[in-house]
């Protein structure tokens, strides 16, 4: 579903990603990890088109997204969907406009179509009765699902989490972790999840990729990915193994 052959990404003087290849299969969960300025973030705004490589070739489907026009873009991102690291839910709308935002956007739907699929969407992620609430009315646990939500209204084939778990208690991690493998087998969609999270990256996904310094230096199954050597890989480990959690109510 997505392919990176030979990606670079340089903002002035500092190199984001180094001639990153990887390939994401339909219907898998890709996990992200790396330590803070790894080019985590950089790499999932680079799939969904929000920066443009500096080389390099990236493929959505059968699209090479590297040097598309904005508008062609916007065509692919219609099969994508994006879960932000902050939720970046619209503060000046309700739950129910917060979700139906892409479908006004992008279908033409009559409003009461439009309201079911709402009503859906918050179903599968356990916020039923929620339209009409404010976002600051909702705790971080609840905004994220909200997010998650809006990302699948568009019936997406690809969903990307930014740092789902950021700033959540160990509860509303698992119950955020649980709802990603919902979408991936209700939906069958494809996910790839930036996390800083080891444990996380262990339960929900098929496949980890490492990233050190903009390089991609592992990626393989979860229970290989266990067994590497490679000391990097080791001492992520460890530090996540004893690394606290944030809380959120």
């Amino acid at each position: 579903m997505i392919r990176l052959e030979d990606v670079t990404k340089t903002f002035a003087a500092h190199t984001a990603v180094r001639h990153v290849s990887l390939s994401v299969k339909r219907g898998e969960t890709l996990a992200v990890i790396g330590g803070s300025g790894s080019g985590k973030s950089t790499l999932l705004r680079l799939m969904i088109g929000l920066i443009r490589p500096t080389s390099g070739k990236i493929w959505v489907g059968d699209a090479e997204i590297a040097q598309m026009t904005e508008s062609e873009l916007d065509e692919v991102r219609l099969k994508m969907g994006m879960v932000f690291q902050y939720s970046a839910l619209f503060d000046s709308m309700t739950v129910g406009e917060n979700v139906a935002f892409g479908l006004r956007e992008h279908k033409k739907l009559k409003e009461s179509r439009i309201a079911s699929i709402v009503r859906e969407k918050l179903h599968l992620v356990g916020l039923d009765g929620s339209e009409h609430r404010m976002p600051d009315e909702l705790s971080g646990g609840m905004k994220k699902r909200v997010s998650l939500a809006r990302a699948i209204a568009i019936d997406p084939e690809i969903i990307l989490y930014d740092e789902p778990s950021s700033g959540l208690d160990p509860i509303t991690t698992a119950k955020i972790d649980d709802l990603i493998i919902t979408m991936q087998k209700e939906l069958r969609v494809t996910s790839v999840v930036v996390t800083h999270d080891m444990a996380s990256a262990c339960y929900i996904a098929d496949r980890i990729a490492m990233l050190a310094g903009g390089e991609l230096i592992a990626l393989d199954t979860v229970e290989r990915f266990k067994q590497m050597k490679d000391p990097r890989v080791r001492a992520f480990f460890r530090a996540m193994d004893t690394e606290g959690k944030g809380a959120d109510v």
